[in-house]
C-alpha cells in the first residue's frame, strides 16, 4: 500500500511539474521566437526557423528602421497623451460614481448597478456602428481628442473594485466629516478618495494595459498616419505584397520596452495595487 502511495505521489509530481514546464514554454517561445526575428535581416528570416538564433546579435538595423519608418516616436507620444487624459477622467468619474452608489440610497440605486453589470456583458463589437455613427455625426472621427472622448467611458469592472474597495471604507468618517462641516465634495476629496489608492492603482493597470494595447478602435477612428497610437502604428509594415516580420518583430520590441521599464520602476505599487484591490469586500 505504501509503495502504491509513493508510486502516485511520484507520478502526481511529475505530472504537476511537466505541465508547468510544458505550460511555461508554451508562453515563452513566441516571446523568443519574437527576438531572434528581431535581430534577423529579411533574407535570413526567410532562409532559417523562426526559433533558429540570429546569427548577428549586434543587428540593430530592424530597430531604427523600425523606429523611422512607423513614426514611433509620434505613435508614443499619441499613446502616451491618450493613456494620461483617459486614466485622469475614467479614475474621476468612477470613483465619484462608486461614492454616489454606495453611499447614497436613492430610488432606481440597483438598477443602475444592473445596467453598469448588463453594460459590461455586451462586446463592444456588437455596438461599433452606433458608436460609430455617433462619433461620425458629432465630426470625432480621425481626431485624437475624439478618440479620447470615446474611450473615456467609465470601465464598469473599475466601477465595481470601487464599490467594494468603498464598502470596506467606515461611514463613521463620512459623518464625522459632515458633523465638522465637510461637504460631501470635501468628504469625497480628502477622505475617500486618498483611501481608494489601491483600487486606483489597480484600475489604471487594468485600463492602462487595456488602452495602450488597443487596435481595433485605434485603427477604426484614427485613420492619419500623424495620429496613429503605438499599437496601430506597426501595422505600417503590413501590406498586400507581404509582411515585413523582421521589422514587425522589432516594432514590437521597441513598443514593449516602455512598459517593461513602468513594470520594473513601479513593481512595488503595482503588486500591492493588485493584492490590496482584489480582495477587498
Amino acid at each position: 500500500m505504501n509503495k502504491l502511495k509513493k508510486v502516485e505521489k511520484i507520478l502526481f509530481n511529475f505530472g504537476k511539474y511537466f505541465s508547468l514546464v510544458f505550460f511555461s514554454l508554451f508562453a515563452v517561445v513566441p516571446v523568443v521566437s519574437c527576438i531572434f526575428t528581431a535581430f534577423k535581416t529579411a533574407e535570413e528570416y526567410q532562409s532559417t526557423s523562426v526559433i533558429t538564433p540570429p546569427k548577428n546579435w549586434l543587428n540593430f538595423d530592424n530597430f531604427i528602421r523600425a523606429y523611422k519608418t512607423a513614426d514611433m516616436g509620434r505613435a508614443f507620444m499619441n499613446s502616451i497623451i491618450v493613456m494620461f487624459f483617459v486614466l485622469v477622467v475614467s479614475v474621476i468619474l468612477g470613483t465619484q460614481l462608486a461614492y454616489i452608489l454606495n453611499r447614497f440610497e436613492f430610488m432606481g440605486n440597483k438598477i443602475i448597478r444592473n445596467l453598469f453589470l448588463f453594460a459590461s456583458l455586451l462586446p463592444s463589437i456588437a455596438m461599433q456602428v452606433t458608436v460609430y455613427k455617433i462619433m461620425s455625426t458629432l465630426g470625432l472621427v480621425n481626431h485624437l481628442y475624439g478618440y479620447i472622448i470615446m474611450m473615456c467611458g467609465t470601465d464598469v469592472i473599475s466601477i465595481y473594485i470601487f464599490i467594494q474597495f468603498m464598502e470596506n471604507i467606515s461611514v463613521s468618517m463620512d459623518e464625522s466629516a459632515i458633523i465638522d462641516g465637510a461637504s460631501y465634495w470635501s468628504v469625497y476629496w480628502k477622505i475617500i478618495l486618498p483611501l481608494l489608492k489601491p483600487a486606483v492603482v489597480t484600475s489604471c493597470i487594468l485600463k492602462g494595459v487595456s488602452v495602450y494595447n488597443e487596435y481595433y478602435a485605434a485603427n477604426l477612428y484614427l485613420m492619419d498616419k500623424s495620429i496613429r497610437t503605438i499599437s496601430t502604428s506597426l501595422y505600417t509594415f503590413v501590406g498586400p505584397m507581404g509582411s515585413q516580420y523582421n521589422l514587425i518583430c522589432a516594432g514590437v520590441l521597441i513598443s514593449l520596452f516602455p512598459s517593461f521599464v513602468v513594470f520594473i520602476l513601479c513593481q512595488k505599487q503595482i503588486y500591492s495595487g493588485i493584492t490590496s484591490g482584489a480582495v477587498k469586500g
